[in-house]
């Protein structure tokens, strides 16, 4: 079994070659391709990942390479983990919406939108390339904004399914809170990338008794301080929003606490830093502590367990992934990338039915559909009017005059990025 890395020198990486290696029953892999343009961090990567592969026992051949064609020749798996423009281009996207009082992330709002239009072409170039050498290959996407960029894979007809830790980080989580093995809660997890729910935790699978409202009871205090919400939020909502939903529902408190510190941009930048410094080290085998505040938690174990189910070498039946919508939630169109519980095998992922939404979740998902469906548009066919639409549509924008303002900001902080600015 062959898989390819695309963006292999991101600091990430380590978390993902740790779980390929402690995983390998599950995921056995023959030859791993990290491919990355950056050549400096990537030896300094594969270096470390292939003293965890020794130190681990792990017999597989891990290369390097910067050619994206020959990484991905006869991979059986593409994952895309990259991030076009760096964490100087994330600063940006960090900083510059926070002048109009808008919200600064780099996949939520403007800055998110920026990102889907640096990121979608590159990622497509390479789906393209993947297509030529090996059309049969998988291709899976932990590139943010995952569901617009799912999306824009899927419409292109690419064999691709996205993935996102939010869901596995609330498995682990409640397990260690119920003091149960992960493998025995089941998340009713519902909604977009970045805009979910946990509107049941079930114990032994989709049918399993919804443990959930003893939960927010038992641990309501550590479910919100994890969210860094006021309980009061959790228990009036009765589900569990995910992080991203601060965002909207405290948008102006969290302006202001964005105004008041670094970006985290910049806290990663230098967390970069030390960590780049520590893979140069050749008597370190193992993936440092500073990692897990890197982010990323759990990405590892998720990824080896979709790949694994879609390469049909085991794997979960159930798995949280982004996939088309096809009448899952039926006030989206069918095209729509949803995250939520699907069966995964080898030919995809199949969402499992869900229960009818409340249109307080209905709503903001539907709104938001409606914007990434025009973020796509943009990214793909570029034009400042395409921009502007798509920012009024957003929920955390919507107004006339902050659309205009921040369409200009992101093109003259991005037009290095956009082919047609």
């Amino acid at each position: 079994m062959k898989l390819a890395v695309v963006g292999g020198g991101s600091t990430y990486t380590p978390e993902l070659i740790d779980g390929f290696a402690r995983l390998r029953d599950t995921l056995p892999i023959e030859e791993l391709v990290l491919v990355d343009p950056a050549a400096d961090r990537l030896e300094l990567v594969g270096g470390l990942a292939r003293r965890i592969f020794a130190k681990q026992g792990h017999p597989g051949r891990i290369v390097t390479t910067s050619d994206v064609d020959a990484g991905v020749a006869d991979a059986d798996a593409v994952l895309l983990q990259l991030r076009v423009g760096g964490q100087a281009a994330r600063n940006q996207d960090e900083t510059w919406p926070l002048e109009c009082g808008c919200v600064g992330q780099e996949t939520t709002g403007a800055g998110g939108l920026a990102k889907a239009l640096r990121t979608v072409p590159v990622v497509l170039d390479i789906a393209e390339r993947v297509r030529r050498t090996n059309p049969n290959a998988w291709i899976i996407d932990f590139t943010n904004p995952v569901g617009i960029v799912t999306r824009a894979l899927l419409q292109a007809g690419h064999k691709a399914v996205g993935l996102c830790n939010v869901a596995i980080g609330f498995q682990r989580k409640f397990a260690k809170l119920l003091d149960v093995a992960p493998s025995e809660v089941h998340l009713d997890h519902v909604g977009l990338n970045h805009l979910t729910w946990e509107t049941g935790v079930r114990l032994g699978g989709p049918q399993g008794d919804d443990i959930l409202p003893k939960l927010l009871v038992e641990h309501g205090d550590a479910v919100a301080a994890d969210l860094r919400m006021p309980r009061e939020i959790v228990d009036r909502l009765g589900v569990v929003p995910s992080y991203y939903l601060r965002y909207y529902y405290q948008h102006d408190a969290v302006v202001e606490e964005l105004r008041t510190k670094p970006s985290r941009a910049a806290e990663v930048a230098e967390m970069e830093k030390q960590l780049l410094e520590m893979y140069g080290d050749p008597t370190l085998d193992e993936k440092p502590e500073l990692l897990a505040k890197r982010g990323g938690a759990f990405y590892s174990e998720a990824a080896v367990d979709l790949a694994a189910s879609l390469l049909g070498n085991g794997g979960s039946p159930y798995q949280v992934v982004n996939t088309v919508n096809n009448g899952t939630l039926p006030f989206l169109p069918d095209d729509a990338v949803i995250e939520v519980q699907a069966a995964v095998d080898g030919s995809g992922a199949k969402p499992l039915s869900v229960p009818k939404l409340d249109p307080l979740y209905a709503g903001l998902i539907a709104n938001v559909t409606g914007y990434e469906d025009l973020a796509l548009q943009a990214a793909v066919h570029g034009g400042r009017e395409r921009v502007f639409k798509a920012l009024l549509a957003h929920p955390l924008i919507g107004q006339y005059a902050y659309a205009e303002q921040l369409t200009d900001s992101l093109i003259a902080h991005n037009r290095e990025h956009l082919a047609w600015a």
